[in-house]
């Protein structure tokens, strides 16, 4: 059993932050039951190629992206703006511990499906909405999307390359970060509304905004600002403040190397054969390779490209300087640790292929999570859900069907 087993969560989001915290919740056991648009579903079951194939080649119709956030759960197509879909909706609230929703702020009150609304129905309900900038302020009604939310609250500002060098100028993340985090945050959030709930009896409702997470998530920049009135610039995948702690090119691909003391920087030259280098004054210190950073960097990355990544690896981490490389996903699946951590996980499809998902990162002695279920197909669930949870027949099933409710 999992720990939220005795949890059901009623999941109205559809695209990144709002599925990944209801996929965190059913990965450690609450029933999720993932309500789509009839024939059309979440969004990123069409964000493709590449799509999840069958064993004999074909696509199917899940994205590789919509498989990222969706295991675990039950899926129920369920027409919201019918007025038979809207009871559906609000028949399954009641029967359920949280609500889940990313819509357009004021978008569900027509429906009769805000908190408010669900409240008369549970009385104990918890829901949490996702939005770009929340429920208030002058840019509640503003759609969000994570590039922008990257931009507007500052991330993009602190990332990419030096202005006035090749390629500089503001870099997004790699992956939907803002979207993640928010969806992290909203976990934390909906489980501590339950364990006071769980004392008190009281639901509450929850609202998270991308824009908060991203300001708030900047941690310690944030704090360099506020103590200083000092907007920080782009460093690139340099440091501002120790020299060399950055990325350099070898014969065959990228490292980094994260020189902590002059100890380290003089087993770091010496590994290069160019052991001078640390007797230099202008490098000796931190302090001076900082202010020198310009003369010693070039020297620094002309030493490295003589030799191959792992080579230099190897070299580094025995005369224990701290380095790493940079690999990319097909080196990141194959790398020992990955490996023997159980990152990559296989689960069947009824498509009669193999989804390949991560696991959940956390680890936990008692209670771990657990990946049991493929991410659904579109409805797959809807008639079971339907006739187990709400007690419908056969009968009233096929007349929604038949209407294009379900």
């Amino acid at each position: 059993m999992g720990a939220l087993n005795h949890i059901r969560v009623l999941d109205l989001t559809r695209v990144l932050a709002g599925p990944w915290c209801a996929q965190t919740l059913a990965d450690f056991g609450a029933d999720v039951i993932k309500i789509e648009r009839p024939e059309v579903g979440d969004d990123t079951r069409h964000w493709g190629p590449p799509y999840l194939k069958t064993p004999d080649g074909a696509d199917t119709p899940e994205a590789a992206y919509y498989l990222a956030a969706n295991r675990n759960k039950r899926s129920v197509t369920v027409d919201i703006a019918t007025p038979e879909g809207q009871r559906i909706i609000r028949e399954l609230a009641a029967q359920s511990d949280v609500v889940l929703e990313n819509y357009k702020v004021g978008q569900l009150k027509k429906y009769g499906l805000d908190y408010a609304s669900l409240k008369e129905v549970k009385h104990d309900i918890i829901y949490c909405s996702v939005t770009g900038f929340g429920q208030t302020g002058p840019y509640a009604q503003r759609a969000g999307y994570d590039f922008i939310i990257q931009g507007i609250g500052g991330f993009m500002s602190i990332t990419g390359e030096r202005d006035g060098l090749p390629g500089g100028g503001p870099q997004k993340a790699g992956v939907a970060i803002t979207d993640l985090m928010t969806g992290l945050y909203s976990t934390v959030a909906v489980l501590t509304a339950l364990a006071h709930r769980d004392r008190t009896g009281e639901g509450q409702y929850i609202d998270m905004a991308l824009l908060d997470v991203q300001v708030a998530m900047l941690a310690n920049v944030n704090s360099n600002f506020l103590a200083s009135g000092q907007p920080p610039v782009r460093w690139g995948n340099a440091h501002p403040n120790i020299v060399p702690y950055q990325t350099f090119q070898t014969s065959d691909g990228w490292i980094i190397v994260a020189v902590g003391n002059d100890g380290q920087f003089r087993k770091f030259v010496e590994a290069g054969n160019r052991p001078e280098l640390a007797d230099d004054e202008r490098f000796a210190t931190n302090p001076a390779r900082v202010r020198n950073r310009d003369t010693l960097v070039p020297i620094l990355a002309e030493m490295v490209r003589g030799r191959g990544k792992h080579e230099w690896i190897a070299a580094l981490e025995a005369a224990g300087v701290p380095c790493g490389p940079i690999n990319d996903l097909g080196e990141v699946f194959e790398n020992e640790q990955v490996v023997a951590r159980g990152l990559q996980l296989n689960l069947t499809h009824p498509s009669g292929g193999t989804v390949k998902v991560v696991r959940n990162p956390i680890n936990m002695s008692a209670t771990p999570p657990q990946a049991l279920t493929h991410p659904p197909q579109l409805g797959e669930h809807t008639t079971d859900v339907l006739r187990v949870v709400l007690g419908y027949d056969d009968e009233r099933i096929a007349a929604l069907r038949d209407r294009s409710v379900i």
